[in-house]
């Protein structure tokens, strides 16, 4: 039954990640919440993030950076107090106006159907060419 619920909230987290609606995201976190998004500083919201007030800070900044035009979980799975979704991204830098094109590991770990621990795996290759800034000839 916990997965199930684990699923759910992961399932309209995803739905208010798409709606841009950070206030309604952060209601499916635990206050102890650390997010982990892997990659270099080039990425804009790359790094780890620890407590309420930094992931408001971490999806106020990833929503900033880019334009989604794609962001589909394909498969969700649960097992305990994990969830893993698999998906495919297709987001615009803003800076740059660069595709970032990647398919997309996430792995959650919740308490009581919130995220405790978020983990974001990408081609972050793909991400980094995408917020860089041409290099001076």
């Amino acid at each position: 039954m916990q997965v199930e619920k684990n699923i759910a909230a992961t399932q309209e987290l995803f739905a208010a990640f798409g709606a841009k609606d950070v206030p309604k995201i952060l209601t499916f976190l635990d206050p102890e919440i650390v997010i982990e998004f892997y990659g270099p500083a080039t990425i804009p919201y790359a790094g780890t993030y620890r407590g309420l007030g930094e992931a408001h800070r971490f999806f106020t900044t990833v929503l900033s950076s880019v334009d989604i035009n794609q962001f589909d979980a394909e498969d969700i799975f649960g097992a305990g107090d994990k969830v893993v979704v698999t998906g495919h991204l297709n987001l615009r830098a803003r800076s740059t106006g660069r595709l970032i094109d990647s398919d997309f590991v996430h792995v959650i770990t919740l308490r009581d159907a919130r995220w405790l621990r978020f983990r974001d795996f990408m081609n972050t290759a793909v991400a980094t060419a995408a917020f860089a800034r041409a290099l001076a000839s």
